[in-house]
């Protein structure tokens, strides 16, 4: 990237245009090359709930690439799998049963898969109005985005195949927030959908870093990316009036999922560990130092996810 398209890229960052469909647009024509047509012939995909918006999209980009795709989600999936079957004629695509947010259920699920995992996409995401517990007792945004992907990534370990690649779908909002390790199941401060979205993604982040760190030298390498401001079932339900004002601009679930299917299948990224993607670029983690957590909060965060999740 020439110095004048790394200005350019840097303000789209910072005027957060770029993670508009205006900033996919501009970017795609200086981004890193798309990876090979059949980049992940051969390979297995977990994607987790994958039945629609951004985790639909990126089963089918990884279904494009060759991977056998098996998509985790609750209840009936025979019309995602029809949808993902169409958009690519001929894929493999598998429907397991997993409910992220109980550790019951992502415990089974991972015993009883059977076979290697090449790629496993921490995708599911819920945004309740109310502050909502799971049947085991969690906060749900904490469960679902935090808890269970954290359990899921323990449990599947032995199974990684050979240059393994973790991926956490994370939020540009995690930005606004700092880590809040003393206060998980937000049941300190006054609930807000937003903001306990934005923190769990944060958490997000900072735990795909220190399972960077865990498995250096393992071969399986661990991201974490956001997608920008995507047209998804999600926002239309959760963020009405932000997509009412900004829905012209807003990305479709497959521009919002490029960044995660080019790190599933792409050279550069396997070259790094740890890092945090926009647009086929490592961005930085904050630009607040207000948000910035200490080493103490990190490790609080890591005993906190072992403790609940028995791993």
């Amino acid at each position: 990237m020439s110095t004048v398209t790394r200005a350019a890229d840097t303000v789209l960052d910072r005027t957060l245009l770029g993670y508009s469909s205006i900033g996919h647009f501009l970017r795609r024509h200086w981004w890193p090359e798309d990876p090979a047509p059949d980049a992940l012939a051969g390979k297995v995909a977990v994607v987790t709930g994958a039945k629609a918006g951004l985790g639909k999209a990126t089963a089918i980009g990884l279904a494009k690439l060759g991977a056998t795709v098996r998509i985790a989600i609750r209840g009936d999936g025979d019309a995602a799998r029809a949808e993902i079957e169409r958009a690519v004629p001929g894929s493999r695509i598998v429907v397991d049963q997993c409910d992220v947010s109980l550790m019951s259920s992502v415990r089974d699920y991972a015993k009883d898969l059977d076979g290697e995992v090449d790629i496993l996409v921490h995708n599911a995401g819920v945004m309740p109005a109310e502050r909502t517990e799971t049947a085991e007792g969690n906060e749900l945004m904490l469960a679902t985005h935090v808890l269970g992907p954290h359990l899921l990534t323990a449990s599947l370990r032995p199974k990684f195949g050979e240059g393994a690649r973790v991926i956490w779908v994370s939020s540009g909002g995690m930005y606004g927030q700092p880590l809040r390790a003393d206060d998980l199941q937000y049941r300190r401060d006054e609930y807000k959908p937003a903001a306990g979205y934005a923190r769990t993604k944060r958490m997000q982040v900072v735990l795909a870093e220190l399972w960077a760190d865990r498995l250096d030298g393992s071969g399986v390498t661990v991201h974490s990316a956001h997608p920008g401001w995507a047209d998804t079932p999600g926002v239309a339900t959760s963020l009405p009036t932000f997509r009412k004002l900004t829905r012209r601009i807003l990305r479709d679930p497959g521009q919002g999922a490029d960044t995660f299917v080019w790190l599933a299948a792409a050279e550069e990224p396997g070259r790094y560990n740890g890092m945090f993607w926009h647009d086929r670029v490592q961005r930085p983690t904050h630009y607040l130092g207000k948000t910035r957590e200490t080493a103490a909060q990190r490790q609080e965060l890591w005993q906190a996810c072992e403790r609940l999740t028995g791993r």
